[in-house]
């Protein structure tokens, strides 16, 4: 069942690039940086709503959502987990790409929650986009149901395993118990994808902390050893320029930091 899933899933992405890459070819556009990665009509039709803000459109030219989201498989209909959602960018994407049918888990955690209040209380009305729904639960109080979700995302998010801020109420978080729980709420066949910011190779998981960045390789192997295979790299994020010792959040390396595009499988 689960290769079935996944081969569905494959095959969809497949023809919908081969159309994508036509429709692009035949009006002498660029591809992106992964020409295999062509753009999902669905998402691109989702970035074009001109009911967005003026800060998302800013915001996708460096964070590049159709290709990443193109990358993870997004698709119509599908049930998506995004954890520490903060503000509701992706949140806001994912929502309008799985339409009425989907359903997308908005997680953050309370210091996530006061930290992005501006800008929730901006995005969302009272009553919500009906298929969003708000989850909240403290680091180490994760509960998710069994086999739901179709996608899972940890974007900008999976250092923050590292972050410790007792007075904001951010406490360590248990990285094996967020993951083994993660897995346990997706599909066999589903996607976890990561987005994170570079440390530079060999740097201690500290890094979370001290820089708001992770080694790639250390959160692969994390990854993989919590079951998850790990399935494909996307370049889209890449910037050798980057500074990969300077803090993530430094004037000079905010929005443009290298940063990896790693896609699992559970199997």
């Amino acid at each position: 069942m689960a290769t079935d899933v996944k081969n569905r899933r494959r095959a969809w992405f497949d023809i919908s690039s081969v159309i994508s890459v036509l429709l692009f070819l035949s009006a002498g556009l660029s591809l992106p940086a992964n020409a295999g990665e062509a753009p999902v009509p669905e998402i691109a039709a989702a970035l074009a709503q001109p009911d967005r803000s003026a800060r998302d459109r800013e915001a996708d030219v460096r964070r590049k959502p159709a290709e990443v989201l193109g990358f993870f498989g997004l698709q119509p209909g599908m049930t998506v987990l995004e954890m520490f959602a903060g503000g509701g960018y992706y949140t806001e994407i994912l929502s309008r790409v799985v339409g009425d049918t989907g359903m997308v888990w908005a997680h953050n955690n309370t210091p996530y929650l006061e930290y992005a209040k501006d800008e929730i209380t901006a995005r969302f009305t009272p009553d919500r986009p009906a298929n969003v729904k708000p989850l909240t639960a403290e680091n180490n109080e994760l509960e998710l149901p069994a086999e739901t979700f179709d996608l899972a995302l940890l974007i900008l998010a999976y250092h923050d395993v590292y972050h410790v801020h007792e007075e904001s109420g951010w406490f360590a978080i248990d990285g094996p118990k967020m993951l083994a729980e993660i897995y346990q709420s997706m599909k066999p066949g589903a996607i976890l994808g990561v987005v994170d910011h570079v440390a530079e190779a060999g740097a201690p998981a500290s890094t979370g902390e001290t820089l708001h960045r992770i080694d790639p390789a250390l959160m692969k192997k994390e990854i993989v050893a919590a079951g998850f295979v790990f399935d494909g790299e996307s370049d889209v994020l890449r910037n050798p320029a980057d500074d990969v010792t300077r803090h993530a959040f430094d004037p000079e390396s905010r929005g443009k930091t290298d940063r990896v595009v790693y896609r699992f499988v559970r199997p």
